[in-house]
C-alpha cells in the first residue's frame, strides 16, 4: 500500500507540473506551486525529485507517454489513404482546442522557449519529444508524397517540421491573444496548404472550409 501511495503522489506531482508549467511558464513555477496543485507536501516532492529541474525532465517523459497514447488512439489513423490521415490529423488538432490555455498548449514548446539556453538537458528532452512526434507525422507525409507528389523536391521531414511549427507558433499567439481562435484559423490555412502541396484529385474539395 505504501508503494502504491508513493506512486500515486509522484503521478500527482507530474500531472500538476504539466498543468502549472503550461499556465505560468517554467521560470515562474515554484515547487510550492506544484505541491499545492498536486495536493502533496514538499517532503513528498523531494522524496521523488531532487529539484524542479529534475521534475521537469521527468515531466517531459510523462508528457510524451500521455500524448503518445492519446494520439495513437485518435481517429485520424483510421483511413487507408495517408493524405486523409494527414488532413485528419490537422482536423483532430482543431477538435481538441478545448478548455483553458494550459489544457491544449504544449508542455515541450513551453519549456524549450524558456530553457533552451540555460538548461541543456531540458532542451534536449524537449527536442527528442517533439522530434518523435514529427517522425510519426513524417511517415504519413512520405507515404502521401509517394502517391500524390512523387517528383516533388521537398522532403517529407521538412513538411513534418512545418506542421509542428505552425502549431507551436500558433500556441504562442494563443497565449498572447488569450484565445484559441488564432490556432483554429492557422489550422484552416495549414489544411489548405497541405491540399495544394499534393497533386490530389480531391484537393479542391472543401477548399473554402
Amino acid at each position: 500500500m505504501a508503494c502504491a501511495a508513493q506512486h500515486d503522489s509522484k503521478t500527482k506531482l507530474l500531472d500538476a507540473a504539466l498543468q502549472v508549467i503550461r499556465a505560468k511558464g517554467y521560470a515562474a513555477t515554484t515547487v510550492e506551486d506544484i505541491c499545492s496543485q498536486a495536493g502533496v507536501t514538499k517532503g513528498s516532492f523531494f522524496h521523488h525529485f531532487k529539484s524542479k529541474d529534475d521534475l521537469a525532465l521527468s515531466a517531459t517523459a510523462h508528457w510524451e507517454a500521455m500524448t503518445e497514447g492519446f494520439f495513437s488512439a485518435a481517429p485520424y489513423h483510421e483511413p487507408s489513404d495517408p493524405l486523409d490521415r494527414l488532413l485528419g490529423y490537422v482536423k483532430f488538432r482543431g477538435a481538441i482546442l478545448a478548455g483553458e490555455l494550459p489544457d491544449y498548449t504544449c508542455l515541450l514548446g513551453t519549456l524549450v522557449q524558456e530553457t533552451y539556453a540555460t538548461h541543456p538537458d531540458i532542451r534536449a528532452a524537449c527536442d527528442r519529444g517533439m522530434s518523435r512526434h514529427i517522425a510519426e507525422l513524417t511517415r504519413d507525409v512520405e507515404a502521401a508524397k509517394k502517391l500524390y507528389a512523387p517528383k516533388a523536391r521537398w522532403s517529407a521531414e521538412s513538411v513534418g517540421y512545418f506542421i509542428q511549427s505552425v502549431l507551436q507558433g500558433s500556441f504562442v499567439f494563443a497565449k498572447a491573444k488569450q484565445s484559441p481562435e488564432v490556432v483554429r484559423e492557422n489550422l484552416t490555412h495549414l489544411k489548405r496548404y497541405l491540399e495544394t502541396l499534393f497533386s490530389h484529385p480531391r484537393k479542391l474539395k472543401g477548399a473554402n472550409s
